[in-house]
């Protein structure tokens, strides 16, 4: 029986849905400290994934493990959006679509 590694984080129902199609799978639980990690790699992986596809999904994937990173480095929810808040009010949205060119020097 051929074995396929792959060492990365996956969502929770993963290895049922595997066991479901009669496959053995083997996890363990991460520490903290390599969650984060593993985190920090699959924002770049779904990013990249949206990147190339541009759907709703992958979008929707980005946001499900930006909210996990929210939470596995001890902040909330409601403190990402504060935070997001303040800023769009201090400097502004993305709304009127501006392509800054360039500064010129006085």
């Amino acid at each position: 029986m051929p074995i396929k590694a792959y060492h990365k984080l996956v969502r929770d129902r993963i290895p049922e849905i595997i066991e479901a199609d009669g496959k053995t799978c083997v996890c363990e639980t991460l520490s903290d400290e390599d969650y984060i990690t593993l985190l920090d790699k699959k924002l770049n992986e779904e990013l990249a994934e949206y990147q190339e596809s541009k759907s709703l999904e992958e979008l929707a994937d980005l946001l499900e493990v930006m909210q996990e990173v929210v939470k596995a480095r001890g902040w909330t929810l409601e403190e990402l959006e504060q935070v997001r808040a303040d800023k769009a009010a201090k400097r502004g949205g993305f709304e009127k679509k501006i392509l800054l060119r360039e500064v010129l020097e006085n």
